[in-house]
């Protein structure tokens, strides 16, 4: 049997997409960017595809950047993410997409800052 061992952003992807909230959805790059890589939108994919039943992921809350499902609408894993999500309280429209401002989960990254600052002076005083 071979162990594979999982690079850190396939860690964080697992780690990020296990947070999504019931009822909310993230995307591709959002996932990528909260892991730590703004252009691994493929990899979130490629992780999503070869680890959602190992680590019991809920695969159906991630979409693509247009608020659609990435699936061929005529196959059974489209259905079956719609029902999913329909379950959840999500909607779609009649064009397959769903509303991004309304169901998409608020997490961002974080911002980086100046370290040449301290974070006590970040902002400006606005007394």
């Amino acid at each position: 049997m071979t162990v594979v061992q999982l690079s850190d952003f396939s860690k964080k992807v697992i780690e990020t997409i296990l947070k999504i909230p019931e009822g909310k959805v993230a995307t591709y790059k959002q996932i990528a960017e909260l892991a730590g890589k703004p252009q691994g939108s493929r990899g979130v994919s490629w992780i999503l595809h070869s680890s959602s039943t190992k680590y019991k992921l809920p695969w159906h809350r991630v979409l693509n950047s247009q608020g659609k499902i990435s699936f061929d609408i005529k196959s059974r894993n489209y259905q079956e993410q719609k029902k999913k999500l329909a379950k959840e309280g999500v909607a779609f429209d009649t064009m397959g997409k769903l509303d991004l401002k309304k169901y998409q989960w608020s997490k961002r990254p974080a911002q980086k800052r100046d370290r040449a600052q301290p974070r006590m002076f970040s902002k400006p005083d606005t007394r």
